[in-house]
Order: C-alpha cells, then sequence, then structure tokens
C-alpha cells in the first residue's frame, strides 16, 4: 500500500515538476503518478492531469501526434476544474498552452504561488472607499 501522507504528495509532485522543468518527461511522469495514486481524492484528477501533460509532451517529441493529441485531451479534461491555479500552477495559462499545442509546457510547470484573487466584496468596498475620498 503506497504511503499517503501528505508530504509523500507534496515530495512527489515537487519532484515530478523538477523533472518536467528538465524535460525529463517519462521521469515526471512516475512521479506524478505516485503523487496521483496516494493523494486525497479530491486532488486526482489534477495529479492526472499532470500525468497526461507530461505523456503528451514525450509522445508529441517521438513523433507520435495521435497519442500525444489523445494526452493533451484527457490533460484539459482533468485539469480544467481546478483552474485558475492549484498548487501554485497557473492551470488557466498550462490549459491555454494545451490548447494551443504549444510542443513545451515547462514554463507553465512553475509553481507561482500566485497571490489569491481578491474577494468581489473586498474589492467592492475598495472601489466605494475610493469614491468616498
Amino acid at each position: 500500500m503506497p504511503d499517503t501522507e501528505p508530504s509523500s504528495v507534496d515530495r512527489w509532485y515537487e519532484q515530478g515538476l523538477v523533472l518536467a522543468r528538465a524535460g525529463r518527461w517519462f521521469e515526471a511522469h512516475e512521479e506524478f503518478e505516485l503523487a496521483w495514486r496516494a493523494c486525497d481524492p479530491a486532488e486526482r484528477d489534477f495529479f492526472q492531469g499532470l500525468v497526461h501533460v507530461v505523456v503528451a509532451t514525450y509522445q508529441r517529441e517521438r513523433g507520435r501526434t495521435v497519442a500525444a493529441d489523445s494526452q493533451r485531451a484527457k490533460a484539459l479534461r482533468r485539469l480544467a476544474p481546478f483552474a485558475p491555479v492549484h498548487r501554485g500552477i497557473d492551470v488557466a495559462a498550462l490549459l491555454g498552452s494545451l490548447e494551443r499545442v504549444e510542443p513545451d509546457p515547462r514554463e507553465h510547470l512553475v509553481d507561482r504561488h500566485a497571490e489569491p484573487p481578491v474577494a468581489v466584496e473586498e474589492e467592492k468596498q475598495a472601489e466605494d472607499d475610493q469614491g468616498h475620498a
């Protein structure tokens, strides 16, 4: 039975990102798959989506465009619910890259630790405060 501690999932995820950024697609796939098998069910599609991203890129580099396109379509479907940002990944940008069939997703597999979006109420309050100043 796989180790299901969050630290193990985090470790496999981070290692998968490192390998993907290095263009080591097959090895990245292995790490993301370990994370997928051990993660909380709510994140399974996210990790499976990352598996599909790196496998699609691997297949494209091997000249297997049909296999790459199949994996790309699966990645789009699995990752879409996690947009705009999940675990520091700009999922929306990654999805855009996949939709445009960009050959190399590395720039989007970076943990950007994006700032959380501002709540609509807070944004409206700031506008009201400026209007009264």
